[in-house]
């Protein structure tokens, strides 16, 4: 009656609180969160460069050039125009550079990551015994969650130094030389106003969050698959052993101290010398 109350109390709770729901259903949440700040600050990124060109005429200073770019970052693909001072016309000019495969890489990442915790959260909740049927539902889980952290790490990584490539190519002193007017050392130029890089650390940031958030949760939903469940429901075959042979033991020895050893009695008895 026991065990069957306890069985009643254990299957109540599941039902309240299904495949571990505050470690499961809470890591999927944050997942949720992580995504959504990882693929936006990078997809919603745009900023902007602006230099001066002082020539050497007067009659031609203060010429200011503004380089807007964004995501993708095809900068390759971003022009600007640049003054001449010897002459009155100018010069069309673009930057060096397309980061824009690892850039939709790394954004598709977190746009599928959250769409799968989305999915994974709404079956949790309420397609339990589906999810749990013939343990099919955990083991696909558990092969897409270690998928998906090893995008997350591959994704990561990759916009990390795609990152740094990117400050590198629109670095003043790099643009500076490919204007023809500041190679000139009569003339002078000057960066009015650089690109804020917050947004890209902090999706750099988010990537490596969403990578250990993944690979934790690959240990919470190996939790609910056959495998951890089997290994513990049924002992090893050498720990039950090993236990069964000392209860074997143990049961022999209390056994040979109960039973009173008559011959023994009756031997010393026997030995014991006779007065006369």
């Amino acid at each position: 009656a026991v065990v069957a109350s306890e069985y009643t109390a254990s299957s109540s709770v599941r039902l309240l609180l299904p495949l571990n729901y505050s470690g499961l259903f809470s890591n999927h949440l944050s997942v949720l969160i992580f995504a959504i700040c990882a693929f936006a600050t990078c997809g919603g990124y745009s900023g902007y460069l602006q230099v001066k060109v002082d020539c050497a005429d007067k009659r031609q200073s203060n010429r200011s050039i503004n380089i807007d770019f964004g995501y993708p970052f095809r900068l390759h693909q971003v022009h600007f125009k640049a003054p001449l001072c010897e002459a009155k016309r100018g010069e069309i000019l673009f930057l060096d550079g397309d980061y824009s495969s690892t850039a939709q890489l790394f954004v598709t990442v977190g746009v599928l990551a959250f769409l799968y915790s989305l999915l994974a959260t709404v079956v949790y909740v309420f397609y339990q015994n589906k999810y749990l049927k013939n343990n099919r539902g955990p083991l696909v889980d558990f092969v897409v969650t270690a998928v998906f952290s090893f995008m997350w790490l591959i994704s990561s990584c990759c916009w990390a130094k795609t990152v740094s490539d990117i400050k590198t190519a629109t670095n003043p002193t790099l643009v500076f030389h490919l204007i023809s007017a500041c190679r000139a050392q009569e003339n002078q130029c000057a960066a009015t106003h650089e690109p804020h890089w917050s947004r890209l650390n902090c999706s750099v940031v988010f990537g490596f969050v969403n990578l250990m958030l993944w690979v934790g949760n690959i240990w919470f939903v190996y939790k609910e698959t056959g495998w951890y469940k089997t290994g513990h429901r049924y002992p090893t075959r050498s720990a039950s052993g090993k236990r069964s042979s000392e209860m074997r033991q143990r049961l022999y020895s209390e056994s040979s101290f109960d039973q009173p050893d008559e011959g023994f009695g009756l031997s010393r008895q026997s030995s014991r010398p006779t007065r006369f």
